[in-house]
């Protein structure tokens, strides 16, 4: 889809990528800092770039409705599988700076794992402007690439990362931030090594295999919000 950023580890292995996000913070400390912030019982909630929609039923457990808009059109199928069966559940194929929803229709969007914004990412920023209704709040959960074992193999695989830029380029957007300790749980040592696989470059991601003992890792991230 045209203006679509690429993001390799769901779009060319979905399979492994489902695996990593039913590793993801086991703790549920994204979901409870977002809700501190901007609950979303009885709301209408956007996931932006929801992927296979691997979030879309738990969000849909409270909200009165919830959209998915995802560009890759393999995983738009996907998650309108996943989601068939949910009533107030619907999945929209879509790019972050294009939304197909209508002004001021939105009290709560989510965009998880999107460490491609920042410095050029206005035109999607523009889009939540548009679509966000008085009273919401846009997140976005993002790697925190400054702390830890995960955060510094991030530093090896994409060295023109600039965590620096990043920071400066959300605070000038008038967007907060919370830094949250979050885990890794993995039920086989199999499923944490092909995740390590597709997020790191090969050498890297051996790196980080040989560094990891256990089913277990550490992965620091950050929570970004806005209200409007």
């Amino acid at each position: 889809m045209k203006g679509a950023i690429p993001s390799p580890n769901i779009w060319n292995t979905p399979q492994v990528y489902e695996l990593e996000n039913r590793a993801v913070d086991p703790d549920g400390r994204v979901e409870a800092a977002m809700a501190a912030v901007r609950p979303w019982t009885g709301a209408t909630v956007l996931d932006i770039g929801c992927g296979t929609g691997y979030h879309l039923p738990s969000l849909s457990a409270t909200a009165a409705r919830v959209i998915g808009v995802e560009p890759h059109e393999d995983l738009v199928r996907l998650a309108r599988r996943r989601c068939h069966a949910l009533p107030g559940v619907e999945v929209l194929a879509g790019t972050a700076q294009a939304l197909p929803v209508p002004d001021a229709s939105v009290d709560v969007a989510v965009a998880r794992w999107a460490y491609f914004f920042g410095p050029g990412c206005e035109p999607g920023l523009a889009e939540l402007s548009r679509v966000m209704r008085r009273g919401g709040a846009a997140f976005v959960v993002d790697i925190d690439t400054t702390r830890g074992a995960f955060g510094r193999w991030f530093g090896q695989s994409v060295p023109t990362y600039s965590a620096g830029s990043v920071e400066v380029f959300w605070n000038l957007q008038g967007w907060q931030s919370e830094r949250l300790d979050l885990r890794m749980v993995f039920e086989r040592r199999a499923d944490l090594e092909a995740v390590l696989r597709i997020e790191f470059t090969p050498a890297v991601a051996e790196r980080a295999i040989a560094e990891t003992s256990g089913l277990e890792i550490d992965y620091p991230t950050v929570l970004r919000w806005k209200r409007f």
